[in-house]
């Protein structure tokens, strides 16, 4: 079950106001409703409510890039059959072929995000042999027991409601031997961007909703892996902060890769209003700074 309270860091202020929406959304049975949750989410990635996230890669595709650079730095995939969970776009795919996987079985909860990275697959290419794209649900895999060498995924474990089953079910379809490698979201991560989107849109809407963003520090994701029988678990943090020219593109980079599912709270009318309202307090409050914060995990199945 996922957290009530806010797991990330936010102002004072904003983490008060965040919270008590957070118990009234667990009082009222919304922070319960996962399946709920797993809805909005997929609509952002999916494009429906607003086309950010056809930006993603546009915008996104440096830090991704080396965030899956360093997951992979200190792990042979070379000759590897792999599983990655929750590909999006298919950086982290990508990389793993790159670097002399044998296929990657790669998926994600949006249609739309998988069939991007199909089609860079194809682009660059790799065939049927090499790479099959699929849509799944981290929580249940649809796969068989000890059925890869490696199981990794890339910035997506923040969103999954159930975080300990995302590990386990990735733990259950690697064989004894393989190696599961995670990065996901640290508590830090995009902070300054989180907090000005929240002071700038209209409270009214997302009053009683708990935003399906769970955040985890090294030992809450070290203790994961070792309640899911793993062993020798190691953890890094790879924490830096993104400069943008300008508040803007600031702006734009939050909207893009989050795919700003929480927007489907709000009207249709609404959206493109409060998103705007947005952008514009993101510039006057001059926010062109974004804290990227990633926790890197490596275990072995025994």
């Amino acid at each position: 079950m996922p957290s009530v309270f806010w797991t990330g860091r936010l102002s004072r202020t904003m983490k008060f106001v965040v919270n008590f929406s957070n118990m009234m959304a667990w009082v009222t049975g919304n922070a319960r409703n996962t399946a709920a949750m797993k809805r909005r989410m997929k609509s952002g990635y999916e494009g429906t409510v607003t086309d950010y996230v056809t930006r993603y890669d546009d915008v996104g595709m440096k830090t991704y890039t080396n965030i899956a650079t360093e997951l992979l730095k200190n792990v042979d995939v070379k000759g590897k059959n792999v599983v990655d969970v929750g590909c999006g776009t298919g950086i982290l795919s990508l990389a793993a072929l790159d670097s002399g996987a044998t296929k990657v079985v790669c998926g994600d909860l949006s249609e739309y995000m998988a069939s991007q990275c199909q089609s860079k697959a194809k682009a660059r290419g790799y065939g049927i042999k090499q790479i099959e794209v699929r849509q799944l649900d981290g929580e249940s895999l649809p796969f068989e027991d000890n059925s890869f060498d490696m199981a990794i995924s890339s910035m997506v474990m923040g969103f999954v409601p159930d975080q300990k089953k995302f590990i386990t079910e990735m733990a259950r379809v690697t064989r004894p031997g393989g190696i599961i490698a995670v990065a996901t979201h640290g508590t830090d991560l995009y902070y300054e961007a989180v907090d000005a989107y929240f002071r700038a849109i209209s409270k009214r809407y997302v009053f009683g909703y708990r935003i399906e963003f769970w955040p985890r520090n090294e030992k809450e994701v070290s203790r994961m892996l070792s309640q899911a029988g793993l062993n020798d678990v190691r953890t890094r943090r790879l924490y830096y902060q993104d400069n943008f020219e300008t508040a803007s593109k600031a702006y734009d980079f939050f909207a893009c890769v989050s795919g700003s599912w929480w927007l489907t709270k709000f009207p249709p009318e609404k959206i493109a209003i409060e998103a705007e309202k947005a952008r514009r307090y993101f510039e006057r409050k001059g926010v062109t700074k974004i804290t990227e914060d990633a926790i890197l995990a490596l275990a072995m199945k025994p």
